[in-house]
């Protein structure tokens, strides 16, 4: 592991900021690279994407990757930056509370400090895990965190308005469930409007996170409705995977190489990666 504070101070760390009005902004990543980059580009927190994680071990996105596969994956993202790591756990990798707490031990020997835990279904029936049995493997999580002393950052994924499945009033019922059962923050993916933001922030006793991307409020506006932690999903992945399409059409179909013209430097991204990664 690089050279950081203890799992402790980083969770305590990554806590504070987390401030409604001045948002913890987080460019998801879902590989050491984009990691070293992200941190390298001044974030105080680095933040995995499940989906980018799982299109980077060949797996598609929905409870699809296996909880081995991921936690090694975030083993190494955390091993390769010293700030603080949370990481999008999914459903929490198992079939119950007893699992969820389990996995959260091991997402700890990891490395991290926080989790997203989503209460989508996937599979077919119902959209959304029924309150109570998603409230029981949130304190599952947190039982788990304090058991080996570490303030982890539950944040609790609420996936109403993601998945078409209720409202505000559904939204907050589920947020205060989730709080109350040992989340720290929640998270409303797929609602970016700012009416809607704004009540979301007013109305959960938390902090509040969203989910941005192209079309969404600026970061400086969700911060004035309130806001305290914005992240972008799978976009950057996205992104960058639309690169790697768009270059090799290029080459394939017009044996040209514009779209290379603005990638990073080889020796910045060398050094980057190698020279200088002290290991304790």
């Amino acid at each position: 592991m690089t050279n950081k504070t203890s799992p402790r101070e980083q969770a305590l760390a990554f806590r504070s900021l987390h401030v409604p009005g001045r948002p913890l902004v987080l460019p998801n990543v879902w590989d050491v690279a984009s990691a070293r980059l992200v941190e390298d580009a001044g974030a105080a927190a680095v933040a995995t994407t499940s989906a980018g994680l799982a299109w980077e071990l060949g797996a598609a996105d929905g409870d699809r990757l296996s909880g081995g596969d991921a936690l090694a994956a975030l083993t190494r993202i955390a091993d390769a930056v010293t700030v603080p790591v949370s990481a999008d756990i999914e459903t929490g990798y198992a079939d119950d509370a007893a699992g969820v707490g389990d996995t959260i031990r091991a997402v700890l020997a990891a490395g991290a400090v926080g989790v997203n835990i989503e209460d989508g279904l996937y599979g077919g029936g119902a959209p959304l895990r029924p309150v109570a049995e998603q409230a029981a493997r949130i304190a599952a999580a947190r039982e788990a965190a304090e058991a080996a002393g570490v303030p982890l950052f539950v944040n609790a994924r609420v996936d109403t308005y993601l998945r078409g499945a209720g409202g505000l009033e559904e939204t907050l019922e589920r947020a205060a469930a989730f709080l109350a059962a040992g989340a720290d923050g929640v998270f409303v993916p797929g609602a970016v409007d700012p009416v809607t933001v704004k009540a979301l922030a007013e109305g959960i006793e938390g902090p509040l996170n969203v989910m941005a991307g192209p079309g969404a409020p600026a970061v400086p506006e969700l911060a004035a409705l309130g806001v305290a932690r914005v992240s972008v999903g799978s976009g950057i992945a996205q992104a960058a995977h639309a690169l790697v399409r768009r270059a090799a059409r290029e080459l394939l179909d017009a044996g040209t190489y514009d779209a290379l013209a603005a990638g990073l430097d080889y020796g910045e991204l060398n050094g980057l990666l190698g020279v200088g990664r002290q290991k304790a």
